[in-house]
């Protein structure tokens, strides 16, 4: 009999069980811990619907001094009670969102983003519990939405911009979503769109409808070179 959502166990074992196996092959670990001790974590929460996967983004509040209503990934600074950067990305995914770690199963890091030139930002990848209901935490969160992760590679609104720095070529990649359910639109840019974009493109294994930076022959090695570009030009 099916589930409320649709999706019957088996073929919902058989999108989590690939998505997980695609993320496994592309899994840096710790490989870039050494880099910088200003740490950050973000959980890219995913979350299987239908026949899709879907991807958990929260909205800042507007209590907050820092980017309010901006649209990101549960996450944030390591605290010295973290011994890694999953225990940073749950510890701050169950404070903003009310995710309890036995209601995720963490299954790959991602390659980092340099932020602010000295924060390195470890994306954490984890598959949901399907009975999971988000809680915001209104001093935190404003609002909690889901995005499908094909939309990171087909896009009905997208637009980009092209940044040039120090003779190396970056694009900031925009997309905007607007819930079928509520009918908010919401804009996702900058390092959370660029996460969402590398996840959708490791899982789903398709070519975008747009440009990106990376070679998607040699994915993970030419983020690697990205990454450790924007890296060695922080330095300068």
């Amino acid at each position: 009999m099916p589930r409320p959502c649709g999706l019957r166990e088996p073929v919902r074992n058989s999108l989590i069980d690939d998505a997980k196996a695609r993320l496994r092959k592309f899994d840096v670990r710790n490989r870039y811990a050494h880099l910088a001790s200003n740490k950050y974590s973000v959980l890219l929460p995913l979350l299987a619907r239908g026949e899709k996967l879907y991807l958990l983004f929260t909205v800042r509040s507007d209590k907050l001094r820092r980017e309010p209503g901006a649209v990101c990934f549960p996450g944030g600074k390591r605290d010295p009670v973290d011994i890694d950067d999953t225990a940073t990305a749950l510890r701050e995914a169950q404070e903003e969102v009310g995710l309890h770690p036995h209601q995720v199963e963490v299954v790959s890091h991602l390659v980092p983003y340099l932020f602010d030139n000295d924060a390195l930002v470890t994306p954490v990848v984890g598959f949901l519990d399907h009975n999971f209901q988000a809680q915001p935490n209104a001093d935190e969160v404003k609002d909690v939405f889901f995005v499908p992760l094909d939309y990171f590679l087909h896009p009905q609104v997208y637009y980009q911009k092209h940044v040039t720095y120090s003779g190396y070529h970056f694009i900031v990649h925009c997309f905007e979503y607007t819930d079928p359910e509520t009918g908010v639109t919401y804009l996702i840019k900058g390092m959370t769109s660029k996460m969402a974009v590398l996840a959708a493109l490791i899982i789903l294994e398709k070519s975008p409808s747009f440009e990106i930076e990376f070679d998607l022959c040699d994915l993970i090695p030419s983020c690697e070179k990205t990454f450790l570009r924007r890296y060695s030009l922080s330095k300068l």
